[in-house]
Formats: structure tokens, sequence, C-alpha cells
């Protein structure tokens, strides 16, 4: 089991920054890839951006040169720092971490992230 706790989200004007973070515990041994999807109101939940063991990343095409993922391993930790927020950035973030040993990855809770025009 894998359990994640996403922080960060909040009300920022546009063209403003955030940084996201999400840490998981449990058996973190057995992850191999998180990332962060979001979830606009009335929309389907997309892919933003993800990172392996390995550190390779990648992102959707709406958030190429505006975000970067980072992981820290030491503190089981994934980050999202977002730069250049726009409008239609608002969403709900959610953290996910996939294993070895699961097919089905593992979600966070979700943090709300705001961008006011």
């Amino acid at each position: 089991q894998v359990q994640l706790v996403e922080s960060g989200g909040g009300l920022v004007q546009a063209g403003g920054s955030l940084r996201l973070s999400c840490a998981a515990s449990g058996s973190t041994f057995s992850i191999n890839r998180m990332g962060w999807s979001r979830q606009a109101p009335g929309k389907e939940r997309e892919l933003v951006a993800g990172i392996d063991n390995s550190g390779s990343t990648n992102y959707a095409d709406s958030v190429k040169g505006r975000f970067t993922i980072s992981r820290d391993n030491a503190k089981n930790t994934v980050y999202l720092q977002m730069n250049m927020l726009k409008a239609e950035d608002t969403a709900v973030y959610y953290c996910y971490a996939y294993t070895y040993t699961f097919k089905v990855p593992y979600w966070g809770q979700g943090t709300q992230v705001t961008v006011s025009s």
C-alpha cells in the first residue's frame, strides 16, 4: 500500500507561480513512477506531468515550458513547480504513483489550484 498526501494548492493571479508537493508513505520502495494529473469542472482528468525512477520526465503539451516536475527520493516526495499560470490551469490537482506490483496507480486526495484572470 502507498499513501499520497498533496499540499501547496491555493489561489494565485494569472502569471503567478505555485509549487505543489506530494509526499508518499507506506511501501514507497515499490514505486517506479510518480506524477500529477488534474481535473477541471466539467472536464475529464488529464495527465500533467510524470517522472520515473531514472528521472525521466514527460509533460502535457499545455504545460511544457511552464511546469517542472522533480523528485526527492530521500523524502519520497514529488514536486510540481508551476510558473506563468493561466486561468485554464484552474483544476483539482491529483498526485499519482505507479508501483512494480500493481497496474492501477495510487491517488492522493487532490489539492485545489485556482488561477484568477
